[in-house]
Parts: C-alpha cells; structure tokens; sequence
C-alpha cells in the first residue's frame, strides 16, 4: 500500500467536502439564521408600514377597496396591524380583541419604552424587539404616526426562527450521515476506476524500463485522460523500439565504417599543402638571417642581436602554427575529449581579459564585458577558453576607430550567445563564407604584422563541431561580430551539421 495512495485521497475529499458544507450550514444556522431573519423581518415591516402610509397620506385608508389589501399585507408577512385615529376609536385591526394591541401602542406613545431594543428609528417612526410577558412571547414590533396623524402600531413574532434553526440543524445532522455514508461508497467506486488503469500503468512503464516492449495498454479505446496516457505509452513503446533497433544497426554500421580512407588522404593532402606554404615564408627568412650572421653581414653587436631577434620571432610564429594545426588535427579528427561541466562564462571571460591587459594597454582599447553577474553554462571549459581567446586576439588586432571591443553574454533561442564586437571596418560579404577555412586571410598583410596564421577560426570551427553548436560573424556599420552559442543546462542533441546563412554557422 502507497503512503499517499490517490485511492485514499479521493476517499478523503468526497468524505470532508460534504461534512464540511454541512458544518458550514450549521454554523450559519446557528450563528447567521436569528440576525438574518430579524433583518429581513425589519425590511417587511418597514415595507408594509410605507404601503399604509401611502394610502393614508391620498385619504383612502377607511375605504372598503383598502380594506382587502390591508388584510393581504398582514397575511403576506404575518402581521398583527392596529390602527387608530387620533381619539383612540380603531379605524383598522387585523385581531378581533384589539386591546393588548391598544394598551401596548398607547403605552409606547405616553409612557415610552423601557427595556426594548430598538432597531430602526425615523421621525414619527419607530422599530424595536420587545418581548410580551402576557403572552411570553418575543415580538418585532413597529409603532408610530402616519402622514394624517393616526396612529399604527404593527407586530410579528420572533419565536418562531428558533425553532426553525433547531429543526434544520436536526434535518442537517441526519442529511450529513447519510451523504457521507453515500460519499465513501462513491469515493471507492471513483477511486478504484482511477487508479486500476495508473497502475496498470506503472506496470507497463516498468517493463519498458526493463526494455520488454511486449506490454500494451489493454483499453486504448477509452476517451479520456487515462486513455489518451495509454495510448501515449503505447506509441512511446513502439518508438522507443524502433528506435533501439535502428540505433543498433547504425551502431554495427558505424563500427564497419569507420575507416574513410579517401576523405583522410584529401585532408592529408590540403594539410600537408598549406602547412608548406605557411612555413616557406618564415623558413626562408630564417635561412636568410641565419647566413648573414653566418657571413658576418654586420660586425656590430646591435646588429647581430637583430638578426638574432628576427630569427627567434619567426621561429616563435612556426611553432605557434604548428601547435595550432596539432590542436585542430586533434579536434577534427575526434581523439580530443569532450569534457563537459558547468561553469561560470562570464569568470572565464574575466580570466581572458585580464591575460591580455597588457596588449590591450599598449593598443589604447577599452573592453567592456556584461552582464556583471554569474552566467553558468554546460560546455567544456578548455574548449571555450579557446574560442574566447581567438575572438579576443582577433578582435584586438583588428580594433580600430574608437577602439572598443564589446563582450556579452545573453540568451537567445534557449542558448547562451557569446558575442566579441570590436569597432572598425566591416569584413566584405564575399569573405565571410571563407572565415572559418584554414589558413584564409582577409588581411595577409596586417595579419602577416601581428603573427596570424588563419587557424584561430578554423579552430573555433571545430570546437563548435564537435559541441554541435552554433557560431558565427555579423556585419556592422561600425565594427564586426563574431558569436558562439552554448547550452544554459543539459546536454544538446546531436545534430549534423549545417551551414546556416553568410554569416551564421552551425556544428
């Protein structure tokens, strides 16, 4: 048995909701009933007093037509009614002995009221609870003058709510037995048409964890919530095993295919074409210095510590280069790990900004980074840590203007977009597409000045690939962006890749 079966629980509402409207009742009953029936006594007294005096006022009040409307009024709200002119003779009554009644408005007018509890008062008017020791009865009583000076005095009686109250309470006592008694039954009949088909249910979704798919939903034909949920469960199933199965046959493919020999030789090829070209140039200007220092070119010692200097920058760019294209080798070629964690972007930026503070310095630019606070993302560290660093060095070699290089994080589409702006000239449209190609430079001769190689995007590139995200460059009037998407929580989907518009890519 579950602690908090849904058997129980209905069993439990459809028992309280009744028992605690009928306490509700009661209640109201008890405490509401007697104040209520005094306030709707007082408005129909009040009522029938103004129905008089209108007819009084026109001077038709002795009239025979009168006469039957005004036993209507005390027979409609249960009225005793007194009237007399302004020598005490009666002019109307609805009791054949009217003398309590008499003695009672007489006493009101010349001595006053005592002990009663007054309820309305105007001028001329007056409504108060009295109680009747002649008749030990408590009474709603209403007395005054009327627009042609008679006098009026009207009563009902009170007692009669009491024992109203008693009598519902009573009958709401025995209803409430026998409506909770009625609510158990049908909460158990409810419940177990409920929770039959839930756990039939349950039991089909442990099988499919097991990964039996043999088990289906017996009663799809139902229409409703719980048949919409079988059949749900029956097409998940059926899914879920066609799924299996065709990831195991592209598994066994995957396994026999690995191997493209082809695709590797072209690769091998364009690689081993690029890197001779890249590496001509810095290999002959070593070679070159080299034999000047060789054939004493320049007896001076400034001069030899240039050639000297020459020799070890280019030979600093060569190994840059090589330590780049081992890196993209890696990445393409899928032995580089992917280890994914979550971290905070925004600290990592912090941490690239600062490693650069003194180029950034020496090139006058200001950086601005936002948002300020924490922004965690699911990624591997390492890898971004290299996309930030190659949209750093790209941005800060290419700055130019104001000299302001823009670092942003922010969701878009469900992902975090990391963006480096930096003001200057726009990239022409038809370089875009060739960005990320290796060894492809907008600028040969200003990359040639700071040390590029045209492997920075290329690596972006391909850690965007193999994290099967989104990346890409934008156009502005004022300066270029370039952008790289991650995922906010969880793991991406694998998707092939695709080339999105000119500047917008995807791994």
């Amino acid at each position: 048995m579950m602690k908090h079966s849904i058997k129980n629980q209905f069993a439990l509402f459809f028992c309280l909701l009744p028992a605690l409207a009928i306490l509700g009742c009661f209640l109201a009953n008890t405490l509401l009933l007697d104040d209520f029936y005094v306030w709707s006594k007082k408005t129909e007294i009040i009522n029938a007093y103004r129905q008089i005096n209108s007819v009084a006022a026109t001077g038709d009040i002795r009239s025979e037509q009168f006469a039957l409307t005004f036993e209507q009024i005390a027979a409609r709200d249960n009225l005793e009614i007194l009237v007399l002119d302004s020598d005490t003779r009666t002019i109307l009554s609805t009791v054949k002995d009217n003398r309590n009644l008499t003695d009672r408005l007489l006493g009101y007018f010349f001595r006053g009221t005592d002990n009663e509890e007054r309820l309305y008062e105007e001028k001329n008017l007056y409504v108060q609870r009295s109680y009747d020791s002649y008749l030990n009865m408590e009474y709603m009583e209403l007395w005054g003058l009327l627009t042609n000076n008679n006098m009026i005095f009207m009563r009902t009686p009170l007692e009669s709510i009491r024992d109203s109250v008693k009598i519902a309470n009573r009958f709401l006592a025995y209803a409430g037995i026998v409506v909770i008694a009625i609510g158990v039954i049908m909460s158990w009949i409810f419940a177990r048409k409920v929770t039959g088909p839930i756990m039939k249910l349950a039991g089909i979704s442990e099988k499919m964890a097991r990964l039996d798919f043999d088990a289906k939903y017996s009663e799809p034909e139902r229409d409703d919530e719980i048949g919409l949920l079988g059949r749900s469960i029956n097409k998940m199933s059926e899914n879920l095993e066609n799924t299996i199965s065709e990831l195991k046959t592209a598994n066994n493919e995957l396994q026999q295919d690995i191997a493209h020999k082809t695709e590797i030789e072209n690769i091998r090829r364009e690689f081993l074409s690029n890197v001779s070209h890249e590496l001509k140039t810095p290999i002959a200007v070593i070679q070159g210095y080299a034999e000047g220092l060789k054939d004493c070119v320049n007896d001076d010692e400034e001069s030899r510590n240039y050639y000297c200097e020459v020799i070890m920058d280019e030979a600093s760019k060569m190994n840059r280069m090589v330590q780049q294209l081992l890196m993209l080798d890696q990445i393409e070629s899928g032995r580089d790990t992917v280890a994914f964690e979550r971290f905070d972007l925004m600290k990592l930026i912090g941490d690239c900004v600062h490693a650069d503070e003194i180029l950034l310095k020496q090139s006058e630019i200001t950086v601005n980074v936002s948002p300020d606070e924490p922004v965690y993302v699911w990624s591997d560290p390492q890898k971004i840590e290299q996309v930030v660093n190659n949209y750093l060095s790209n941005a800060i070699h290419y700055a130019s203007g104001d000299k302001v290089i823009d670092i942003t994080a922010h969701e878009e589409d469900g992902k975090i977009r990391l963006k480096v702006f930096n003001t200057g000239d726009p990239i022409a449209e038809e370089a875009l597409d060739h960005l990320w190609t290796k060894f492809y430079k907008v600028d040969k001769a200003r990359t040639r000045e700071y040390g590029g190689t045209g492997i920075g995007l290329s690596i972006v590139k391909a850690i965007a690939e193999s994290l099967h995200q989104k990346y890409g460059v934008t156009n502005y009037d004022n300066g270029v962006a370039f952008w790289f998407d991650m995922d906010r929580e969880g793991l991406q989907e694998e998707e092939p890749a695709a080339d999105g518009a000119e500047s917008t890519h995807e791994g």
